[in-house]
């Protein structure tokens, strides 16, 4: 691979005596990983699943490594939400945040997922998770791996950084930020993106990731953390980016992530960063850096939305009565023709463009409810009355996925398709058969 020769002269101010092992290191293996998605099951209930040759990536305890001839994209399970395939150095910012049940997290650059889903596993069902990026197109394939991962307590968004910030001060309890940059950790795994590194790309990100940086500032609470996160190696997209920070920011501190696995100090002074090096460790490269705000300003009150039970939701009722073993707990919400069931502590979002609010139940037309995907994803078997729960070799499974009627004997009506217990969408059974009500947009190709 022919590399920037300024960027080589970097590598090599950067590695000294390290940097034949880095250049080594782009004839070397790519590592594939994938993340067992707990909100569905245990990282050693996966593994002992035996479906594909796992082994632990060190620093994210539901992350593994996967041989790169099988295909788990192509896999039943990989429908059924219990995985995220994901570079298992891009593991790392969501597994060093340090996330607690009940906080009221955002992934503010969030697409395509992969740290979402981590985030929102992590939560456990609890609290609220912002997930939002910039571009409308890119959210939208946010939004599937949100539903695709069963998350119920989500918010997903298309914003600018300034316009959140304005609407939700002193707000979350955690932020992560990975920001756009210039990919040079990348290089090994995506060779293309070389093509497009130059001295104008890298102002570019830099001038981004400083704004980002600076609408997180307010959007944080007192004791609050943030953990900014870019998967390049240049110090002034890096180290620079957090010292001009700091240098603009005293409220907020650096703290220090833990050197093992691999993890390299970041360059003096901001030795508590972290960065990962290919040569070093079983991954592409990364950069991390955990700040914490000390003090915030006094901010007034953010108004939470408010729900309550209307004649038109009975339809819902009526399905909950038939489907599940209990209606669903917490605030229920009506947008357009949408049902939705909000967190807690949702706030009031106007002004703001928000793809979703909560978890999506279905959709109410004239006096009927028709379950959503989204709905089939966030419950688990034991949930619903009437389920078609396939055996993994069950070649209905694949046939379900496709669109196809299948047949499956039970009680008429609304049923839950499952793969081993994991649910994969709705039908509707009638005699025997099984109406098809996948998403049409997710079918297996």
């Amino acid at each position: 691979m022919k590399l920037p020769l300024k960027y080589i002269e970097t590598m090599k101010a950067l590695l000294g005596a390290e940097y034949d092992a880095y250049l080594a290191s782009f004839d070397e293996e790519r590592f594939c990983g994938l993340r067992v998605n707990t909100l569905k099951l245990s990282a050693e209930e996966m593994a002992a699943r035996g479906v594909f040759s796992l082994r632990p990536v060190p620093w994210c305890e539901t992350g593994f490594y996967y041989d790169g001839a099988e295909r788990p994209a192509k896999h039943p399970y990989y429908h059924a939400g219990l995985y995220y395939l994901q570079e298992p150095s891009a593991m790392s910012p969501a597994a060093t945040l340090p996330i607690e049940k009940g906080d009221r997290v955002l992934d503010l650059c969030a697409a395509p997922g992969g740290k979402t889903t981590q985030l929102g596993a992590r939560l456990g069902g609890t609290g609220l998770l912002v997930a939002n990026d910039i571009s409308a197109g890119r959210a939208k394939t946010l939004l599937k791996n949100v539903e695709l991962a069963g998350i119920r307590n989500a918010i997903v968004m298309s914003e600018t950084p300034e316009r959140i910030a304005e609407r939700l001060p002193n707000f979350f309890d955690k932020i992560l930020v990975d920001a756009p940059c210039s990919g040079e950790g990348m290089f090994r795994k995506e060779p293309d993106m070389v093509k497009s590194w130059d001295a104008d790309m890298l102002a570019f990100c830099r001038s981004e990731q400083a704004k980002i940086l600076e609408a997180c500032a307010p959007m944080l609470k007192a004791g609050g953390m943030l953990l900014y996160s870019t998967c390049t190696f240049s110090p002034e997209e890096n180290e620079k980016s957090i010292g001009n920070f700091l240098e603009r920011h005293p409220e907020f501190e650096l703290m220090p992530i833990a050197k093992k696995n691999g993890f390299a100090e970041g360059l003096a002074p901001y030795t508590d960063c972290a960065r990962l090096y290919p040569h070093r460790l079983k991954g592409e490269g990364h950069f991390l850096a955990l700040l914490r705000k000390k003090e915030a300003a006094e901010g007034k009150a953010i108004p939470a939305e408010s729900g309550g039970w209307t004649k038109e939701m009975d339809a819902f009722g009526d399905f909950a009565k038939e489907v599940l073993q209990e209606k669903p707990k917490g605030i229920y919400k009506i947008y357009g023709e949408g049902l939705y069931l909000l967190p807690e502590g949702t706030p009031k979002l106007e002004k703001l463009r928000v793809l979703r609010t909560g978890w999506m139940l279905g959709t109410l037309k004239k006096g009927r409810f028709e379950p959503s995907q989204a709905f089939a994803m966030g419950l688990r078997r034991e949930e619903v009355k009437h389920t078609a729960d396939f055996s993994l070799e069950d070649e209905r499974v694949i046939r379900y996925l496709k669109g196809e009627t299948v047949e499956a004997e039970g009680k008429d009506g609304w049923t839950l398709v499952c793969v081993d217990g994991f649910p994969l969408g709705w039908a509707k059974r009638q005699k025997g058969r099984l109406k098809n009500k996948y998403a049409v947009s997710w079918k297996w190709e």
